[in-house]
Formats: C-alpha cells, structure tokens, sequence
C-alpha cells in the first residue's frame, strides 16, 4: 500500500484538503500523538527528503534570534551583515530567508548550513509532535508540498 500511497501524492492531497481539515478538527489528540512517532519514522523509510526538497525550494523557516547568532557565527559574519545579506521580516515580524530556493540550498538539494540549520528546518515536517494538531492550517498547507505529511495524514485518516 505504501507504494502506491506515495504515487500522484500531490494531486491527491490536493483532493483531500477537506477531509484532513475536517479529521484534524475532531481528532483525539491523546490517540494521534501516540501514533505520530512510528507514523513519522514509517514516512520517512518511504521518502528522501534529498530526492524533494520542497520545503527549502519554496519556503523559508522562521530564523529566530538563536538561528540567527548561531548560523552568522558559523559563517564568520556579524549577525547585522547575515540579516542584511539573506533575510527580510515577513508580515508577522519573523525574519525569513529574501529568497527561494533558500540561499543555502545547493544544487544536490544538500544544505550547506545543515549542522546549524534553523530550529524550524529541524523540526519540519513536525509529523512526530504536537504542531501537526495544534496549528491545522500549517498542517494543511504542509500536506501540499511535503510527502511525508501527506503520507502521515493518509495513515491517520485511513483508521
């Protein structure tokens, strides 16, 4: 079933976007965070984020102040000169990367800041704890462009 769950995975997220908005809304919590660590660990023995990267070709992470100290250090930049060079604030005063694909995104799809990534790049696809539920629109969006929430949501709904 795995296999043909992941084929054409985009349109049929697409197709479900209701049914995840309206299971994610009467959900029971206890049950699904039960669920969601070996639902993850399952997705990604089917996915490659490398054969993707979806998330780092069309959207940035929050950069947060821990992000921001922690990644310019890494590039011997002062954190002004990082923010000048590759960030802007977003509508909701996050600071996110200026481009797409992120600027740290090489052709081989690797990221050459991986070790000091962003907390929100390590986190993500936030399949294997509490997001998934508690921020529905994040989640809905996420199962657009992201296999492994789309694979984890399918998993979920289908018991």
């Amino acid at each position: 079933m795995e296999e043909n769950l992941l084929v054409n995975w985009e349109k049929k997220s697409a197709d479900h976007q209701k049914i995840y908005k309206n299971w994610l809304q009467r959900a029971n919590k206890n049950k699904v965070l039960k669920q969601l660590p070996d639902l993850h660990e399952e997705a990604f023995e089917q996915i490659d984020c490398l054969a993707c990267a979806n998330c780092c070709k069309n959207y940035s992470p929050r950069f947060k102040t821990p992000d921001i100290k922690r990644i310019s250090k890494h590039l011997n930049m002062k954190e002004s000169a990082f923010i000048d060079n590759y960030l802007l604030l977003d509508a909701e005063g996050d600071y996110v990367a200026k481009s797409a694909p992120c600027p740290f995104l090489g052709s081989d799809n690797y990221c050459s800041i991986y070790e000091k990534r962003p907390s929100d790049c390590q986190r993500f696809p936030y399949t294997d704890e509490d997001v998934l539920l508690k921020r529905p629109q994040l989640t809905l969006k996420n199962s657009t462009f992201c296999p492994a929430v789309y694979y984890v949501l399918e998993k979920l709904i289908a018991q």
